[in-house]
């Protein structure tokens, strides 16, 4: 306290021309119409930059929140894209048949959004790490997906981060379809470029043309029917000769892979425990 005091005596007269500059310019602005209207004009100039930046920090903080809203907001889009698209070519059939079916299968899926946090792409099983984990309802086997098309599988899952094994792996074999054709084979990556892989066992009647479309069939329990993978480039024979091998540009830029969505099928882990049951029936019993 004495301290204060002392720190007060000594600069007092700092503060007393401090205070009477105060009150002169109080005094200015307010009984001098001209000086007031500089001085509001100012102040307004001043808060109105002020409140600019503000707003431009909290816009950029919120970005994150923001894309990953919009990552999941396009992979539902797409989603139901595809299945109005179908509903529309096939409307001349039922088209309320075909709506009920269409929409009680959207209702199986729950998307859950997710962020990169480790990823590459220059290995020949590459894989990527995201931030949802076992905590937030993620479980192996579940399909990644982003806003432009598919990522991969869940690989294995801790408490809190899951490993995926994405597209651009030898160990990815994901079922996929030609876009309003029908015909499907598997989709492969043999190494090289990140934007480039292979739909094998295409069957050679099938009937299509260069950038087709290629989607996910559904004919798995991962991915849903009409999620986007890329588009077709070019077509070979198998090494067989019995099938198509088609080059595909992939829609999703693994490079530049920040926000994606994890796939929460209901059905999943019901369909999975049939298919073992009918698989461990088949084996041959041993006397």
């Amino acid at each position: 306290m004495h301290n204060l005091i002392e720190f007060l005596a000594k600069y007092n007269h700092w503060f007393l021309f401090i205070l009477l500059e105060v009150a002169s310019f109080v005094l200015l602005f307010q009984y001098n119409s001209y000086q007031g209207s500089v001085y509001f004009s100012t102040a307004n100039v001043v808060a109105g930059k002020v409140y600019e930046w503000n707003s431009a920090v909290e816009t950029f903080f919120s970005l994150t929140k923001v894309n990953q809203e919009l990552t999941h907001r396009n992979v539902y889009l797409e989603h139901q894209v595809k299945q109005l698209s179908d509903e529309l070519v096939a409307a001349t059939k039922d088209s309320l048949s075909l709506k009920r079916v269409q929409l009680s299968m959207l209702s199986n899926y729950r998307l859950m959004p997710a962020k990169v946090v480790d990823n590459s792409v220059d290995r020949r099983d590459n894989l990527l790490t995201i931030d949802k984990g076992e905590a937030d309802g993620v479980r192996k086997d579940m399909g990644v997906v982003c806003g432009t098309g598919v990522v991969g599988i869940v690989y294995l899952v801790s408490r809190h981060y899951s490993v995926v094994i994405p597209v651009l792996s030898s160990q990815s074999n994901i079922s996929c379809a030609i876009q309003g054709r029908g015909y499907f084979g598997y989709l492969h990556w043999p190494g090289g470029a990140s934007d480039r892989a292979f739909v094998d066992d295409i069957p050679r009647h099938a009937h299509f043309k260069l950038y087709d479309d290629v989607v996910t069939s559904g004919y798995s329990s991962v991915f849903p029917p009409g999620v986007h993978v890329g588009k077709i480039l070019h077509v070979y024979n198998s090494r067989d000769g019995l099938s198509y091998r088609l080059e595909v540009k992939l829609s999703t830029d693994f490079g530049n892979l920040r926000d994606v969505c994890v796939i929460d099928d209901a059905t999943m882990k019901e369909r999975i425990e049939l298919m073992r049951a009918a698989q461990d029936s088949l084996k041959p019993k041993t006397e």
